[in-house]
């Protein structure tokens, strides 16, 4: 969930939202002449907001401003002990990222925080960024998650959209699959989460979940909400569906016993009309901890087959 750095009005209603995550921004929701007066804001609600569970991000300004550096030492400062990422929007090359890293560990220092607890979260947001995907997912241990800008990708590479997140009229097919399956590729390799970024039409509520759809298909782990409407539906879409988690359950529990003594020692064996194996099992695996992070139960039971021997 994102939240205008300095609106006290959305930072009250954010509190009350069931998102993973929010994130409070200094950057594009903040106008120039008012980043320094927002900082104190974003501080204060660290402090003493009311976040729970969630995750707690605070977007700066791109190090290519003149903001950055103290929007950093300030936030970090002042409520680094109430904060988990610091989110690094427009992200070129690996080196921004290890000039973050590096102020953050000096302030921890400074301050009597544990050095490394608050992570990295890296905005891709133009054509150099994508270039440089794979060098930036892997440039901080503190790295915790790669994210699609899409509003100023779609600019730095001339799209004929003013949508953010849509696609260009007159292109048939995917116009964002290769951007996201690299961001998805280098997160993966790293070990890091795939988040995909807003979509503009925030009362399009149709489009947004088609947006949500593309990327949740092929693995990405959330999407950016800007309007409490969207939230549902990015809650509904990035979990899988009841038939495919009941299913993943099935797959598990059926792989476990007929490669046990019980069941025979077999590595590959059909599942209804499905052959599962071990490839099978970690791809369930997959599906099991989304329905579980969920919240999903299970409807069915994986019965063994007649005349095996019960442990």
């Amino acid at each position: 969930m994102a939240v205008p750095g300095s609106s006290a009005r959305f930072l009250e209603k954010a509190q009350t939202l069931e998102s993973d995550q929010f994130f409070l921004d200094l950057e594009d929701s903040v106008a120039p002449l008012a980043k320094p007066g927002a900082r104190p804001g974003v501080v204060e609600a660290l402090n003493q907001g009311s976040w729970g569970n969630r995750i707690r991000v605070v977007r700066i300004n791109d190090v290519s401003t003149e903001w950055a550096y103290r929007d950093v030492v300030t936030v970090v400062e002042g409520a680094g002990a109430n904060l988990d990422c610091i989110m690094l929007p427009k992200v070129q090359s690996a080196a921004q990222v290890a000039w973050l890293d590096l102020l953050l560990t000096q302030i921890e220092k400074a301050v009597g925080l544990a050095v490394g607890r608050i992570g990295i979260e890296a905005q891709i947001e133009d054509a150099q960024g994508l270039a440089n995907v794979y060098a930036i997912a892997a440039a901080s241990r503190r790295l915790e998650t790669i994210i699609f800008g899409p509003a100023d990708f779609m600019a730095s590479i001339n799209m004929r959209s003013l949508v953010v997140g849509d696609q260009p009229p007159g292109y048939e097919a995917d116009a964002y699959h290769h951007v996201l399956m690299s961001i998805l590729v280098a997160a993966r390799a790293n070990g890091l989460q795939a988040i995909d970024g807003p979509y503009g039409r925030v009362k399009d509520d149709e489009g947004y979940r088609r947006a949500a759809q593309r990327s949740a298909a092929l693995g990405f782990d959330g999407k950016w909400v800007l309007h409490p409407n969207q939230l549902p539906i990015a809650n509904e879409v990035y979990a899988p569906t009841q038939a495919d988690y009941d299913e993943a359950e099935l797959i598990i529990e059926a792989y476990d016993f007929h490669t046990s003594e019980a069941g025979g020692r077999m590595g590959a064996v059909m599942l209804g009309d499905t052959m599962i194996d071990e490839a099978a099992r970690k791809m369930a695996l997959v599906v099991v901890a989304q329905g579980r992070a969920a919240g999903m139960t299970r409807t069915t039971k994986f019965e063994r087959p007649e005349g095996a021997v019960r442990a």
